[in-house]
């Protein structure tokens, strides 16, 4: 049985990340403040990440899967702490890319900073350095976003919103932008065939084969709750941030050398299914931003 720690264990990623191998057989410990309910087959570790102290000593873990590292201090904070493991995975991000190199990214892409994400992926570009300096057999995985069942974050929870008042659904300029996205547990996949093959390469861009337009993605996540989509185009001079769950930026990722290692993704119809039937019943575990009165004010 292997010993895995994931970091965080509560919220979306962390938290299906967890749930996936207690499914597996694993002995899952997760390390969060314990603020919200942890899940079931799960032994908590309850500590700040910042203020670690001793609750990792006398612990040897198979693997380490970092979610919510975000900083370079948060890395070596982590290191500091621990006594040993075999194998460390870091969930990184596709924001590392700065968006005026050539697209799609690969993974020997030069990194820099990205205008649209700011310090969120320079500081992820730290975390990186530190863990490749510190571990230099770590995996790093860069996603694009993230989607499916758990995701606590306003985006296809929005649009299924929309969809179920029956609302029109606003699009920055003609809705062709192109949005690449990965469901959650094809992540997991990912991080469960790196466990077990321990593949040469240790960077590994991760996402869908292909990318959708906006359009495509919203009529996608009506046609889930079986509505017609109504999409209404915004030339005004607005930033979309204000009225639509993602920034106003295209980017796509080579997959090549994940595809080798998963073969398959989640169909995307599919994945936006499972989101909603969870989503259904469990609203109030999104985190909801004030898009509707954006639009209301500003749009209609």
């Amino acid at each position: 049985m292997k010993k895995i720690l994931v970091t965080g264990g509560t919220i979306f990623v962390s938290r299906y990340v967890a749930e996936y191998f207690v499914k597996k057989g694993c002995d899952v410990y997760v390390l969060n403040r314990n603020t919200h309910k942890q899940s079931e087959g799960v032994t908590l570790l309850r500590a700040d990440r910042n203020d670690l102290k001793d609750v990792l000593k006398g612990h040897h873990f198979n693997a380490v899967i970092d979610v919510n590292a975000y900083t370079a201090q948060d890395i070596g904070g982590l290191l500091d702490a621990l006594d040993s493991f075999d194998d460390y995975v870091f969930i990184s991000s596709s924001a590392v890319y700065p968006e005026y190199e050539k697209q799609p990214f690969t993974e020997e892409t030069p990194l820099g900073e990205n205008k649209f994400w700011g310090q969120y992926g320079t500081d992820k570009i730290e975390a990186e350095k530190v863990l490749r300096e510190r571990v230099p057999n770590a995996y790093i995985l860069r996603p694009p976003y993230l989607y499916g069942p758990m995701n606590a974050v306003y985006r296809e929870a929005f649009v299924f919103d929309c969809a179920m008042a029956g609302r029109k659904f606003y699009v920055p300029k003609d809705g062709q932008m192109k949005l690449h996205f990965f469901h959650i547990r094809d992540l997991c996949k990912v991080i469960d065939a790196i466990l077990e093959k321990k593949p040469e390469n240790h960077v590994f861009n991760v996402g869908n084969k292909t990318a959708v337009t906006i359009n495509d993605w919203v009529k996608k996540c009506y046609e889930v709750v079986g509505k017609e989509t109504g999409i209404v185009e915004v030339y005004k001079e607005i930033n979309p941030r204000n009225y639509f769950s993602f920034a106003d930026y295209e980017y796509f990722l080579d997959t090549t050398k994940q595809d080798e290692l998963l073969g398959e993704t989640v169909d995307l119809i599919d994945g936006l299914k499972e989101a909603f039937d969870w989503y259904k019943d469990n609203q109030d575990k999104v985190y909801k931003k004030p898009y509707f009165e954006f639009i209301d004010e500003n749009l209609v």
